[in-house]
């Protein structure tokens, strides 16, 4: 395990320059001729193209390769409610992230302003400059019903990844543990303990899958018929257990989204004797792997480490999620392309590893201990992103129509 120390920390981001972010130019500037061009008068030209034709934005300016990273900052890790300013260091790390795995520019937005209308409406005033959208460490439940907002009136991709990125991920995960242990997801009892974004989301992305058997618990227990203090989004996942006993009894699978203990190894041995368990709130899993495998020797664990097996990590889709959506020029980000990114993302760890990957994690092979790529992978920037840009053209929610699959992933091999 990597440990870092606070020292280390505050030095790397204030050193040699503050931050993790700057803004450089693509086109030659050396000569007279070169600041008549980029600005006055030739400026000029491509702004009348764009007002005539506001598509044309995708084709003279950085909007076709531009998103912006938003929050409020009332969510940031595991810090909580800490104020928009103070998440801008997180914020930039996830331009920092956009760019090194997907080639994706982003600018960091931190809003001040916790009110779900004028949250929505300063996104919807600054819009018009990206090409998509990713909203980030905003609490639930405000952050469903800003990220439905703005998807009904925004005409670019908009995703909360703290919702969905972990909803793909662990998705990729169940599609193959479930193929490895041989169980249908209709056939699955999935237990999912933390109602938060990310829960919810998952829980949602499970149904879509085909799974039918979901017990959601908060921090007040199982959601079930006797609660009357749940909101609309956990009142989806209401079941008919009482207890938390009830719930885990020969359970398949349990998804941890909440903190440490929240679910315990005297919890684990009512499942069934080869559980899928991705215990992920971190640094500090609910459960360790290693007592996990006293108790379940045959379990397929996850964790959200990366000194354990299986780490689920968001960056294994977002980036090349948002790839494939600005280079079809898509409206939206659609559950078809979600399902579509999990399945890329499955299908990449049934692949032999490469060179570069055994060099640094040793030989993988598909099995218990790797069900998902490593965050490495250069392959899932050609097969996330040509599977999300594929699902985006064939449900129609691209603007770009003409579009051949096989010469799309050899500009992106290219691109590499």
């Amino acid at each position: 395990m990597i440990k870092i120390t606070k020292e280390e920390a505050l030095e790397y981001h204030e050193f040699p320059k503050a931050g993790k972010l700057s803004v450089e130019t693509t086109k030659r500037f050396k000569s007279r001729q070169d600041l008549s061009l980029a600005y006055t008068p030739g400026v000029a030209y491509p702004c009348e193209e764009i007002r005539n034709n506001p598509l044309d934005a995708y084709k003279y300016t950085t909007k076709r390769n531009l998103v912006a990273v938003i929050s409020n900052g009332t969510a940031v890790l595991g810090l909580g409610n800490i104020g928009a300013l103070a998440s801008k260091p997180v914020m930039e790390g996830k331009a920092v992230l956009f760019k090194e795995f997907g080639k994706v520019d982003s600018f960091d937005i931190e809003v001040e302003e916790k009110d779900i209308d004028k949250f929505c409406e300063v996104v919807k005033a600054i819009s018009p400059t990206f090409g998509g959208i990713n909203l980030e460490d905003i609490k639930a439940p405000e952050c469903f019903d800003i990220e439905d907002k703005l998807t009904q009136e925004l005409e670019i991709p908009v995703m909360h990844d703290d919702q969905h990125g972990t909803a793909i991920i662990t998705s990729a995960a169940l599609l193959n543990a479930s193929e490895l242990l041989n169980i249908k997801l209709e056939d699955m009892k999935i237990i999912v303990v933390g109602a938060g974004a990310a829960g919810i989301a998952s829980a949602k992305m499970y149904k879509e899958l085909g799974v039918k058997n979901i017990a959601m618990i908060d921090s007040k227990g199982v959601i079930n018929k006797k609660r009357d203090d749940l909101n609309k989004f956990k009142r989806e996942f209401i079941s008919d257990y009482d207890t938390l006993e009830e719930a885990f009894t020969d359970a398949n699978m349990v998804l941890g989204l909440s903190r440490p203990n929240s679910f315990t190894l005297e919890h684990i041995k009512l499942m069934n004797d080869e559980p899928i368990i991705f215990s992920l709130a971190n640094p500090i899993p609910e459960v360790f792997p290693e007592d996990i495998k006293t108790v379940k020797p045959n379990a397929i664990i996850g964790t959200g480490r990366s000194d354990y097996p299986n780490q689920v990590n968001n960056v294994l889709g977002f980036p090349f999620i948002f790839r494939g959506a600005l280079d079809v020029q898509s409206r939206m980000i659609n559950m078809t392309m979600k399902i579509a990114a999990a399945k890329a993302i499955a299908s990449l760890a049934k692949e032999p590893v490469t060179e570069e990957i055994k060099a640094i994690f040793g030989d993988l092979e598909y099995s218990k201990d790797y069900i998902i790529p490593t965050p490495f992978d250069k392959r899932l920037f050609i097969e996330v992103s040509s599977a999300v840009a594929f699902a985006a053209v064939e449900t129609k929610v691209a603007r770009v129509k003409e579009f051949n699959l096989e010469k799309y992933k050899e500009e992106l091999r290219a691109s590499l």
